[in-house]
């Protein structure tokens, strides 16, 4: 596809901006979903207090506005030659703004914050939710619907908006008396920055954000009217849920010096599954970032989890609509980064070798939960911990078992889906900064006794948002021709004596493996008041 300039065929392309936890980062690429150009940025965390996790909005905005200009820079392109943008984002971190003015009420409050941990165990233990566990449950006896069966087994938690932003609405008198005024916007990354792209014309998010902010009904396919009447939470501040392929507006021409359509929203999750092509029932994909997400297409009917698997919409193209199943492990990347601020190695390439240049970890432990422990154990409070040390133990001990750690939470990830969904996998992908580590990668293969297959490129997201942008456009036809221009950088197979059938325990990682889960339930309540 090309544009017409004075009788020469110009070449076109796809931006995309992602918008991680760590940076924000935006491609552009061409036809064969080549990146053409690139540009990144940091994104720069704050910690208020204890516990708190928060982004500064006009930090965020103006590096968004930096990377995509730097972007189609480094390509050598003009901007005209653009024929969609694409966004990806993090999800359920958000804030709210004044509706006339566009201004934000506070700073973003991000998905790792743990204000609301006090306010979610409450909740979770109160006799209100006991009450309808048990409403639900007779319903699900009673109609066999397994929307009431999902009632009856959920369970809040810090990573989902929703008591989060009840905290918000408690501490922030301008953010009430605002919601009083109905001068109130809520929004997750990819509404905020809709609304800013467009001037304040457009207040929106796609399904794919709105169904991972725990404030979402994924089988009526709206905002939980129910949930929110509950918990007090006022539906008038939502963003309208549109598709992930849309046309949510162009961005105002003063911002990039014309108007480029945004034809995808998509939550960064979403968009990396979208990017491996995992368009079948049984495929999964990893990713392994700030955190580890592990997801499992489940075809058109969302599952009902009894262990901490999360449902939520992949996508909604045209009347589709693709569920996932997820589970995730918060502190993947971010122990790696503390351990080289601790200087355990200089560079993070470096700790694959690392881990191989001894035999195991010497007995050390290491547990992963700065921000506390996911499916299947669901512990907020648990702290992160090393275990084990001996005067023996050298960095290459304590590298080793950061890494084995890494692998170790996705095999209960892995297990806890197996269990749950009942689906065959058909392939497994793996992507992000994290995946790029062979030790992490082979211990997880020979873990799970499956291959796993890595692309050449880890930025998934980006790629996601891209390839639904251009479906959107006719940039590309249809996901056929989207699967023929995946690449693979390597495949890793189940070796050695780790071999076996899928999902089954490795004998020469059980005893490594009951250390590290006595480790864990050590780690469990930590923070819990005496």
């Amino acid at each position: 596809m090309g544009s017409q300039r004075n009788g020469f065929k110009k070449e076109s392309f796809i931006l995309s901006a992602d918008v991680g936890t760590t940076s924000i980062r935006c491609h552009v690429y061409d036809k064969e979903a080549t990146i053409r150009g690139s540009c990144t940025t940091k994104v720069v965390p704050l910690y208020p207090e204890a516990g708190h996790v928060e982004l500064d909005p006009e930090a965020l905005w103006r590096g968004f506005i930096t990377v995509v200009k730097g972007a189609v820079q480094d390509a050598g392109v003009q901007m005209h030659q653009i024929e969609a943008l694409g966004i990806s984002t993090q999800r359920s971190t958000f804030t709210t703004w004044d509706r006339k003015t566009g201004v934000p009420f506070h700073n973003f409050i991000s998905w790792q914050d743990q204000r609301a941990a006090d306010l979610v165990k409450s909740w979770n233990t109160s006799c209100t939710m006991k009450a309808i566990h048990s409403v639900m449950k007779v319903l699900y006896f009673l109609t066999r619907q397994k929307r009431s069966l999902a009632a009856s087994l959920i369970v809040f938690s810090t990573q989902h908006v929703t008591f989060r932003l009840v905290w918000a609405l408690r501490h922030y008198k301008q953010v009430a008396q605002a919601v009083t005024e109905g001068n109130c916007c809520f929004g997750t990354i990819d509404s905020w920055l809709l609304f800013k792209l467009t001037k304040g014309q457009v207040h929106a998010t796609d399904y794919s954000n709105a169904s991972a902010t725990g404030i979402f009904d994924s089988y009526q396919m709206c905002w939980s009217g129910f949930l929110c009447s509950v918990v007090s939470l006022p539906l008038s501040i939502l963003p309208k849920v549109e598709n992930t392929s849309h046309d949510f507006g162009s961005t105002d021409p003063s911002i990039f010096g014309m108007s480029i359509p945004i034809k995808s929203v998509m939550a960064d999750q979403q968009a990396a599954m979208f990017g491996e092509c995992c368009f079948d029932v049984g495929d999964v994909k990893i990713t392994m970032g700030t955190g580890t997400f592990m997801d499992i297409n489940t075809g058109s009917k969302p599952h009902t989890s009894v262990a901490g698997l999360y449902p939520v919409v992949g996508w909604k193209i045209g009347s589709e609509v693709v569920y996932l199943a997820e589970g995730n492990s918060a502190d993947t990347g971010t122990a790696i980064n503390w351990a080289q601020e601790l200087e355990l190695f200089s560079d993070v390439q470096e700790t694959s070798a690392m881990a191989y240049s001894v035999k195991d970890s010497d007995g050390v432990c290491f547990v992963p939960s700065f921000s506390g422990l996911q499916a299947p154990l669901n512990d907020p409070k648990a702290c992160a911990s090393f275990m084990g040390l001996k005067p023996s133990t050298t960095k290459c001990h304590l590298v080793r078992a950061i890494l084995e750690s890494v692998a170790f939470r996705n095999k209960q990830l892995y297990e806890t889906m197996l269990r749950e969904t009942h689906i065959p996998i058909t392939k497994i992908r793996v992507d992000g900064g994290v995946s790029s580590n062979d030790f992490i990668m082979q211990l997880t293969a020979d873990l799970f006794g499956q291959k796993l297959s890595r692309p050449q490129h880890h930025e998934m997201s980006c790629l996601g948002a891209a390839f639904v942008a251009g479906l959107g456009v006719g940039f590309w036809r249809n996901q056929t021709e989207l699967k023929k221009l995946q690449n693979t950088d390597k495949m890793f197979c189940p070796q050695g004596s780790l071999k076996g059938e899928t999902g089954t325990q490795s004998q020469a990682y059980t005893p490594v493996l009951q250390s590290w889960e006595r480790a864990l339930r050590r780690s469990m309540n930590w923070y819990n008041k005496p």
